[in-house]
């Protein structure tokens, strides 16, 4: 009727006057259309979209380029391994809000021929030549000089002092003298090309740039030198916004320098010694000796059986056992017999996760230097004394000392899966944002700021040490069923990784959702509590649930004593990415993060 009389008004010869009648019909509806929600589905949920499906080869990655690139990879022929590793380098160019080649690396890769599953560490170790009390000093001596904002506590979260040896690139390297059928140079050139000739930025990441522009301008004081990252990725003081064409030829250079020149250019030879250089130049602990002598670590991925499948975590110096320990006191109650949106069920998986965080906060640490009791963490008899504590009416009270374990989602997870069955479980990032803010000069990357997840408490396993691994939040995951591979998945973000492990699988295995739909379901993240990094008394925290969760869930949530917020910024949630093969079949089934830029490419 609105355009009708519109038209009306026209043939009238009063064109102004049914434009502002237009106009008012529209304005007024303004309020309907912004609370419009999602539209019909033929099938599935409606808050969901299908899954992808292919048959000779899948990429989900945070970045619909980088799964082109990956996808490209394995068209030419290179294995899972290959099109992951390409995917990777394209995302530490088009998503440096989350990692880059300044950053550690964590993998676990299904291995067909050996039908077997691998897992590598490749986090990065403190400056050997600096230990605790020299830290201190360094710290005190920064606070001295206002560089740390009034009251704050524990290890820099920018500048040198939080920096430790990428590892990264160490881990392409290891994970392709193994599996890798291209050349180096092949795998890296995409994104060496896209870093030369520029790539449109999509919302989510250019989101992240300005919020990292804000961040670095906020810690200004922790961060020695700070005009190389303003150069290269906030290039007239401001972020690079959405659809605009960001370069990067320091990167590209960087990239194509590894391809000739391999692995030994980054941590002896001439990256290397411009990393080096530069860190000594604005006084830097890390030296040329502590990059010659980096080295990652093969290590054996752990399982705990659920309801018919199991889920792979990686050890400690990572968080993935806490995923694993969740689902031990989880399986001491059917969830199935519960609505998938109740409180009960929220009540549920919220305790089992404080309970895990308490164990894992008092004893994971880099192993070299911890003696960790995995085998009681990992029992059966653990699981029980640890469910039996939760209570139906009440939540439980906090008994561990710690620094909240933050749940941003700085971080980028993804997988490949190629025609023979090789599956790769990936995931990398520079820790608390874009790094910690100190570009080396003309080399196109930050360095990480993990060394900020060490304790500064002497008694504790997870005290900052010389030549030490800090605890890492970043995981990868894999499940099987039957002993046969079933799925490579992973949600990044701090602390949301192992409940988000958790909830996704719950949303699957006892509650049926699909590979999409169970990353699309509302989620929880239960921020603060118990970590293992510093000495500050913490109470219960926070509960932040996405606004898909029923009101009267969250009314029940309060009433039982979880300090609920109702959250819509996403960002907190994590960016999930899976992908399920049919054992038969061989059949591919891919979902990606609704939360996040990303898509699934198949083949």
């Amino acid at each position: 009727m609105a355009a009708v009389h519109f038209f009306r008004m026209v043939c009238r010869g009063s064109v102004q006057t049914g434009r502002a009648v237009l106009m008012g019909l529209l304005l007024s509806n303004i309020t309907q259309a912004q609370s419009l929600g999602p539209g019909a589905r033929p099938v599935g949920e409606d808050w969901s979209r299908s899954p992808v499906y292919g048959a000779r080869g899948m990429a989900a990655t945070a970045q619909p380029l980088a799964s082109q690139i990956a996808l490209d990879i394995l068209k030419r022929g290179g294995s899972a391994v290959d099109a992951a590793i390409a995917a990777n380098a394209a995302l530490g160019l088009m998503e440096p809000t989350g990692n880059g080649i300044g950053g550690d690396l964590f993998a676990i890769v299904w291995d067909p021929e050996q039908e077997a599953l691998y897992g590598y560490n490749g986090s990065g170790r403190s400056p050997a030549g600096q230990d605790l009390d020299a830290l201190n000093s360094r710290i005190e001596q920064l606070r001295s000089e206002g560089g740390l904002p009034k009251g704050y506590s524990g290890i820099p979260s920018h500048g040198s002092l939080s920096v430790t040896v990428p590892g990264t690139v160490d881990g392409w390297f290891a994970l392709h003298g193994r599996w890798g059928k291209l050349d180096m140079a092949e795998v890296l050139e995409p994104a060496a090309d896209y870093a030369d000739s520029g790539f449109p930025l999509s919302p989510v990441i250019a989101a992240g740039f300005a919020a990292n522009l804000a961040r670095f301008e906020q810690r200004a004081g922790m961060i020695e030198e700070l005009d190389n990252a303003r150069a290269l990725y906030f290039p007239g003081g401001k972020a690079p916004g959405v659809g605009e064409l960001f370069r990067n030829p320091d990167l590209a250079g960087t990239l194509r320098t590894l391809g000739s020149e391999g692995r030994a250019s980054f941590y002896s030879g001439k990256l290397a010694e411009v990393m080096a250089g530069y860190l000594e130049s604005i006084g830097g602990g890390l030296t040329l000796a502590d990059f010659a002598a980096h080295e990652g670590e093969w290590v054996q991925p752990r399982g705990v059986d659920y309801h018919g499948v199991t889920l792979w975590e990686l050890p400690p110096n990572g968080q993935g056992f806490a995923a694993l320990m969740m689902l031990n006191i989880l399986k001491q109650t059917d969830l199935r017999t519960l609505d998938r949106g109740s409180p009960e069920l929220f009540h549920f998986l919220v305790e089992a996760k404080r309970l895990a965080f308490e164990a894992m906060a008092k004893t994971f640490a880099d192993p070299d230097f911890a003696d960790i009791p995995i085998d009681y963490l990992l029992s059966d008899d653990f699981a029980e004394q640890q469910f039996a504590r939760i209570q139906s009416d009440g939540v439980l009270a906090p008994e561990a000392l710690a620094r909240p374990l933050e749940g941003e989602g700085d971080t980028t997870y993804l997988t490949v899966v190629d025609q023979s069955g090789m599956m790769v479980s990936l995931i990398q990032s520079n820790y608390r944002g874009m790094g910690s803010g100190l570009v080396p000069t003309g080399l196109g990357f930050m360095f990480q700021d993990r060394g900020e997840l060490f304790s500064l408490d002497p008694d504790h396993p997870n005290v900052y040490a010389p030549a030490k691994r800090p605890f890492h939040t970043i995981i990868p995951a894999f499940v099987t069923r039957d002993g046969k591979p079933w799925m490579s998945f992973g949600l990044m973000g701090g602390g949301m990784q192992p409940q988000g492990h958790v909830q996704v699988l719950v949303n699957m295995v006892d509650f049926g959702m699909n590979v999409q739909e169970a990353g699309d379901a509302a989620r929880f993240l239960h921020d603060g509590g118990s970590s293992p990094y510093g000495a500050v008394a913490d109470s219960y925290g926070t509960l932040y649930l996405e606004p898909g969760v029923p009101e009267g869930t969250v009314d029940s949530l309060r009433a039982l004593g979880h300090k609920v917020v109702v959250d819509s910024s996403a960002g907190m949630f994590g960016g999930y990415q899976a992908i399920q093969r049919d054992p038969d079949s061989g059949v591919l089934a891919g979902g990606t993060e609704m939360r996040k830029d990303g898509t699934v490419a198949a083949w």
